[in-house]
């Protein structure tokens, strides 16, 4: 069977339309993308590239590289969001274009795979979603991809292929720290289970090479990490140097779940390619085609999974560096499928796109966890329904016809979701107005204090320069009666109609955001509650 394959240009096009979609209907969202764009932005502003910082204390949660990408965005383009935008899709493109050449390096002479996995990587729903977000897993994503080309390089016995899984760790942890380490040495260590011992490779030469990449790549990071936790302070450096790893590993912060909690995300994770037969049927075919290259794939999911689940600190995005590994795989075997094989129609995944589209028809009237969800229109819905008919009632598929119609499937779902959901919602997550307002109290001399916790969302948006004073709620009536004529900032789920004497008004996200003088909260005390 010749899988029918869409070219490498329909790819790209596809990419753009996400990139596009995404970039003409919504706003940057609080608090992730806001947060990372403010971080870049205050590194711009305070003309200091080595520590990260955030309203004015050093930001110790992430690594600086995707904020540098950013800067160099800037210094060729200027300042603009829609260049700090642009990141994430790139590095998604270079993802598709690294998994495909880590393929050709797996399975030599095996075309047809090659171009199959990155419509698998781009078809996967979640990943799709992903790539147009202001997010940093993207690039431990890449990084792992070019540490697992220079392994398979190693393995072939290109010993200065050592040298690039060095520089991909070095650039890895500098993207989300030492966890690259638990992406990356896992299929390096492993090598008995997948590597064939035909006697040309020596195994202490190997872990050798192994040892001298986790070294350069310690090297690396430590170049940063060195000088910005000396720059930071101690505070800052406890946190780079041991807060931000152990103890997310063993007992996390944030984000903490049980070992057995990314089962059932599996399915978001590998969908919609896990809810087809045709899924299941190659993979149970993959002991007929078995060779080195499977077995690499099957450690490197297995073990990888496996140690990310006994981590304390859990996120779904926390396993994108898997979506390649199971695109490579159920490509290799798909791709061996034979032509005997009988059509069928996506049963499964049709019927989850058909309720999914139920679900978002109905959902004004079955949940009102926002203002702004009443907003949403039927119409959207009943398109994603209409759509789930249409995938049911063609004509049936082959296993080979699949990939490019359903990551086309996929694209298309994910530019409904922006014009359908993100859209409406985005007036109560675009962050501008209250940011500009903020700017010019600074700008006049006011000071502004949050009665939030505060994630640095005004940041970029103001280009602000001065950072928020942040409040506990129970001090926050004090503060506000010493500063009578500054500006407080406070975020509640009261009506906007109980507050008419603040100087700005929206809703926010679940409620509403209230920028007010001091005065006014000592007259209306009940808006900190």
């Amino acid at each position: 069977m010749k899988p029918h394959i869409g070219s490498w240009p329909v790819l790209i096009i596809v990419w753009l339309v996400i990139l596009l979609t995404a970039l003409l209907t919504r706003p940057l969202l609080p608090v992730d993308e806001t947060r990372y764009a403010s971080v870049a932005w205050e590194m711009w502003s305070r003309g200091d590239f080595l520590v990260p910082y955030l309203n004015g204390e050093p930001y110790s949660h992430k690594p600086p590289l995707y904020f540098w990408l950013i800067h160099a965005g800037w210094w060729l383009f200027g300042v603009h969001e829609w260049v700090l935008r642009c990141i994430a899709p790139l590095i998604a493109l270079c993802i598709l274009l690294a998994s495909a050449h880590l393929s050709r390096q797996l399975w030599p002479g095996d075309a047809i795979t090659a171009r199959l996995v990155p419509w698998l990587v781009f078809g996967s729903i979640f990943f799709t979603g992903f790539a147009s977000w202001v997010q940093i897993d993207l690039l431990l994503v890449l990084m792992t991809l070019l540490a697992m080309t220079g392994i398979i390089h190693a393995a072939r016995g290109a010993r200065g292929a050592w040298l690039l899984t060095g520089v991909a760790i070095g650039l890895g942890i500098l993207s989300k720290g030492p966890v690259m380490l638990l992406q990356v040495l896992p299929v390096a260590l492993l090598v008995p289970l997948w590597r064939q011992d035909d006697g040309v490779y020596c195994r202490g030469c190997w872990y050798a090479g192994v040892s001298a990449s986790v070294l350069l790549g310690a090297v690396i990071a430590l170049a940063w990490a060195l000088p910005a936790a000396q720059a930071g302070g101690e505070s800052y450096r406890d946190a780079i140097l041991w807060g931000q790893t152990a103890n997310r590993m063993v007992q996390s912060f944030a984000h903490a779940h049980p070992v057995w909690w990314y089962l059932p995300w599996l399915a978001l994770l590998f969908a919609p390619w896990i809810l087809l037969p045709w899924c299941w049927s190659a993979l149970r075919r993959a002991g007929s085609v078995s060779d080195e290259g499977l077995r690499f794939c099957l450690v490197w999911l297995v073990s990888v999974f496996i140690l990310m689940s006994l981590i304390s600190g859990k996120q779904v995005k926390y396993l994108l560096p898997l979506v390649p590994a199971f695109a490579l795989l159920l490509g290799r075997v798909w791709s061996h499928m034979d032509d005997g094989v009988s059509r069928q129609r996506p049963w499964l995944p049709g019927g989850v796109l058909f309720m999914a589209g139920g679900l978002l028809a109905v959902l004004p009237l079955v949940m009102d966890a926002a203002p702004w969800i009443n907003d949403i229109q039927p119409l959207w819905g009943l398109l994603l329904m209409g759509m789930a008919l249409v995938m049911l009632w063609q004509r049936p598929l082959q296993a080979a016809e699949y990939p490019q119609r359903l990551t086309l499937f996929s694209v298309v779902v994910i530019v409904l979701l922006h014009l359908g959901v993100y859209r409406t919602g985005a007036p109560a997550y675009d962050v501008q107005s209250a940011s500009h307002v903020i700017a010019r109290a600074q700008a006049a001399g006011r000071e502004v204090a949050i009665a939030a916790r505060y994630h640095g969302q005004f940041g970029f948006a103001g280009r602000l320069t001065q950072p928020l004073v942040q409040l506990q709620a129970d001090g926050a009536l004090a503060w506000a009666a010493q500063h009578p004529q500054d500006y407080l900032v406070v975020i509640t789920r009261s009506a906007v109609e109980e507050y008419p004497k603040a100087v700005f008004t929206q809703p926010y996200r679940s409620g509403y955001l209230f920028i007010l003088t001091g005065e006014a909260v000592v007259n209306a005390p009940a808006v900190l509650h």
